[in-house]
């Protein structure tokens, strides 16, 4: 207050001089004012201000228009030597003219001289109090305003009218306060105001709260086009696609045209739905209308069809905009790399720039995808760089999580935890990124590792994010006691309907080798879309069941339900396991022939591994030779295990040379080479390459077998003797083996790897990972119930034998899941009938 009796006390002077304005001739007082500006440097804008209005007072019997002078006040310095005018002339004692004061305040962004002169008011209206209500919600001050609006019901003595309650509705942090306020709207008799019901209706939908909102549209009795808008944008943020649509068609039989805030709503449901028809008929709508050019449509019309993976029409409306802003850029950009096209995305990103225009958070979150998608590793950090000179990693979980997820898919995992732990708030996001990081770089314990950590946090509950993410890591290792626990936690949340994570549950059951519960889940969630149908003939395939793989494709197709892409790598990963070549063959002509589907790599290795597999190498290696793709590490490795299962040194050889040349930092493919000399007594052979491996600083990746008792995970590696039950379970190893012997087991000598005497071959071949957990499984359960194995690389040859007679010796069902595929042993015989 001190700065304004200062202000007032020159200003004093000015204002004498204003009302002799008009006696002075000319441009007299023009050159008068700046001697007084030299004077008061500090009221020159002021003064500047105030000469246009002493002008004007010339036809206006000396009045001042103080309403056009406070909106001609731009700068704070200017308003605060109009504010001292209005002391030092008593014109603030004029209601009208302090309340402008007030909001123009605001406008200027200094709430809190805006309430300075609230409380200078004397005789407040109900005007005066929603501008000052209405300031604070305007700068976010959001206590502040609903302080106001409980001080102004409780002590001014006035009613609150139709006007004070959307700006206290919008100040609403929680559903408490909404549901007071909106008490106060209902004994005041304002819930049939179409604004107060709108903004009612927008806070009900903010909460999640699409029924509630719907009884008050139903009950309101006029609806204006920001109602409708309002409940089609609450079912919209509710991700309920159906009544969104719903609500639409009734606007429209209600004669009410769409506007730009529709359009801006209800295409992002209609991609949400897959409803392509709806989304085009409303771009036909849009250009009927004239509001192609919308800048808000447009971006609106670029996410829909990105979403829809129609790139061209995405295209076309960006190119067709004649105004774009960060928000269009960035559809554009978010457009091709959902759709795996980082090239054209990273080249709009430079158009981007070159156009002048800064990116910002949500840029930086697709650029963050694309370098994961190019496998960038170099401007990962030129990312992370740009993001910390932002300092956007402190204040925003979206981008920091963004930052996760592309050091997790570049494989950077230790970096990915680095940026995770230094975030300064984590949400659930945050702890299911990291889950997913490290399941999909075959961390599976450390992955479940995390989510324990995660359930140790409190206020971060999971969400079907989560179950996603944990239960592949729970399918990796085999961990189905724990699943089911998840499972049950989905029941009791209603999250089993989602399709992702029941298909994640049909998966991790299958994989857990429960085909049968697989099955039964697999029948109750929702089977409109291809993805639970993938996963169910996946799990059959691995189980080696190819002809049931075949039927539920037929039966999908009975349905309706169209196949994609990752439904034939499943067909013909079933057909390969089965050892179906002309059924594979015939379902990989249907593909490019009738759905018009293009062959990506994974389809190619799919093929190759179903030749190489029934032994027909040549036919394996001329399909390579004829593909319209470079081979990669798969379709070379595919060739590769095939020479290994059949022994063909040569080609294998080559396949190894191929291999070497594309993914030479695979220690794998150096122990398939290895395993073929070795199987033959080439030790020359396996010599070398091992040599080689080691020249390259590659380790061979240790074989393990792991298995679940009592909700507890043993994991065993060949030759181990740290278990506590160690001495227990060599016994019973011993003991097998001589029973195997007296019925005529004879160990082969082949699948040992290291050039060793005989006793010491056979004693290799027992301590195998595989052999280790089906003796523990046995010492440590039930007899004859069912053992369940699970190894992370192929099963050999002499394990796969013995295990068949331990089968019968113990008269157990053992279920082993090696890398590969399923195997089922029982009463001495083996489900994939030898054939692996």
């Amino acid at each position: 207050m001190l700065v304004i009796i200062l202000h007032a006390l020159t200003v004093n002077l000015l204002y004498l001089v204003l009302r002799l304005a008009p006696i002075f001739r000319g441009g007299c007082l023009s050159r008068f004012l700046p001697l007084f500006e030299a004077r008061c440097p500090l009221f020159s804008a002021a003064a500047n201000s105030l000469l246009l209005s002493s002008d004007r007072a010339k036809n206006d019997n000396r009045e001042i228009d103080f309403g056009v002078l406070l909106e001609s006040c731009t700068r704070l310095h200017v308003l605060k030597c109009l504010h001292a005018f209005l002391v030092v002339s008593g014109k603030i004692q004029n209601i009208f003219i302090a309340t402008k004061l007030v909001n123009r305040y605001a406008n200027l962004g200094d709430v809190s001289f805006s309430r300075r002169t609230f409380d200078q008011i004397l005789n407040k209206n109900v005007f005066t109090w929603n501008s000052m209500v209405s300031a604070y919600v305007r700068r976010g001050h959001f206590c502040e305003a609903l302080d106001c609006f409980y001080h102004f019901s409780l002590t001014s003595g006035l009613r609150p009218d139709f006007y004070t309650f959307p700006p206290v509705l919008k100040a609403c942090r929680n559903l408490v306060e909404v549901k007071k306020i909106h008490c106060a709207v209902l004994k005041l008799g304002f819930e049939w105001d179409v604004f107060v019901a709108a903004s009612l209706l927008h806070m009900y939908a903010q909460f999640g709260l699409a029924d509630v909102a719907r009884k008050l549209f139903d009950d309101m009795p006029v609806r204006d086009r920001g109602s409708w808008n309002a409940m089609i944008s609450s079912y919209c943020q509710s991700g309920n696609a159906i009544e969104a649509l719903n609500v639409l068609d009734k606007m429209r039989l209600e004669g009410v045209n769409m506007d730009s805030v529709t359009i801006a709503s209800i295409l992002p449901t209609c991609a949400q739905s897959g409803d392509i028809i709806t989304g085009m008929l409303i771009h036909l709508y849009v250009i009927k209308h004239g509001l192609e050019y919308d800048l808000f449509v447009s971006n609106a019309l670029i996410n829909m069809y990105g979403k829809f993976g129609i790139l061209e029409l995405a295209l076309k409306v960006f190119d067709q905009m004649i105004v774009r802003d960060v928000v269009s850029w960035n559809s554009i950009i978010s457009a091709y790399e959902q759709n795996n096209d980082p090239i054209t995305a990273r080249r709009f990103f430079n158009k981007m720039q070159r156009a002048g225009i800064q990116p910002d958070l949500l840029t930086l979150v697709s650029l963050a995808s694309i370098v994961a998608q190019s496998n960038d590793h170099k401007n990962s950090l030129s990312i992370h760089g740009f993001v910390m000179r932002r300092g956007w990693l402190m204040h925003d979980v979206v981008i920091g999580n963004a930052v996760v997820d592309m050091y997790a898919k570049l494989g950077d995992i230790d970096s990915a935890r680095s940026v995770f732990e230094g975030l300064p708030v984590k949400d659930v996001i945050s702890w299911n990124t990291l889950i997913t990081g490290h399941a999909q770089n075959g961390l599976a314990s450390e992955a479940i590792e995390v989510y324990q950590m995660m359930e140790e946090c409190n206020g971060i509950i999971p969400n079907h994010g989560t179950w996603v993410s944990l239960l592949p890591a729970y399918s990796h290792v085999g961990a189905v006691q724990q699943g089911m626990k998840v499972h049950g936690r989905v029941i009791k949340n209603c999250l089993y309907m989602d399709v992702f994570v029941g298909t994640c549950l049909i998966d991790m059951y299958g994989k857990c080798g429960r085909l049968d519960d697989a099955m039964s889940l697999f029948y109750q969630i929702p089977r409109e879309s291809p993805v639970p149908w993938n996963a169910i003939i996946s799990c059959h395939a691995v189980h080696g069941h190819g002809e049931k793989a075949l039927n539920l494709f037929r039966e999908m197709l009975d349905e309706r339900v169209k196949p994609d892409d990752i439904t034939f790598v499943s067909l013909l990963s079933a057909c390969s396991h089965s050892g179906l070549v002309s059924d594979g063959q015939s379902y990989f002509r249907m593909m490019q022939e009738e759905y018009k589907i293009k062959p990506h790599l994974k389809h190619y290795g799919c093929m190759v591994d179903l030749f190489g597999r029934a032994g027909q190498l040549e036919m394996a290696y001329d399909f390579i030779k004829n593909m319209p793709l470079q081979p990669d590490a798969s379709v070379w490795g595919a060739l590769l295990g095939a020479c290994r299962i059949h022994g063909n040194i040569e080609l294998g050889a080559f396949a190894s040379d191929r291999l070497f040349e594309v993914d030479s930092e695979n220690v794998g493919y150096y122990v398939l080479l290895s395993n073929i000399y070795a199987n033959v007594g080439k030790w020359e052979g396996v010599n070398k390459v091992r040599s080689l491996a080691r020249v390259r600083g590659l380790k061979k990746t240790p074989g393990w077998s792991s298995i679940e008792v009592n909700s507890k995970v043993d994991v065993f590696y060949t030759g181990n003797q740290t278990h506590p039950k160690c001495e227990e379970i060599y016994g019973e190893l011993r003991n097998l083996t001589a029973k195997m012997k007296s019925l005529g087991y004879v160990p082969d000598y082949s699948f040992v790897l290291q050039d060793v005497e005989d006793d010491e071959k056979e004693f290799i071949l027992s301590s195998h990972s595989e052999r280790l957990a089906i003796a523990f499984g046995i010492i440590s359960t039930s007899p004859k119930s069912p053992i369940r194995i699970f190894k992370n690389l192929r099963v050999c040859g002499d394990c796969h034998n013995a295990t068949k007679f331990i089968s019968q010796i113990t008269e157990r069902e053992i279920i082993v899941r090696d890398s590969n595929r399923f195997h089922h042993f029982k009463e001495g015989i083996c489900s994939c009938g030898d054939y692996w």
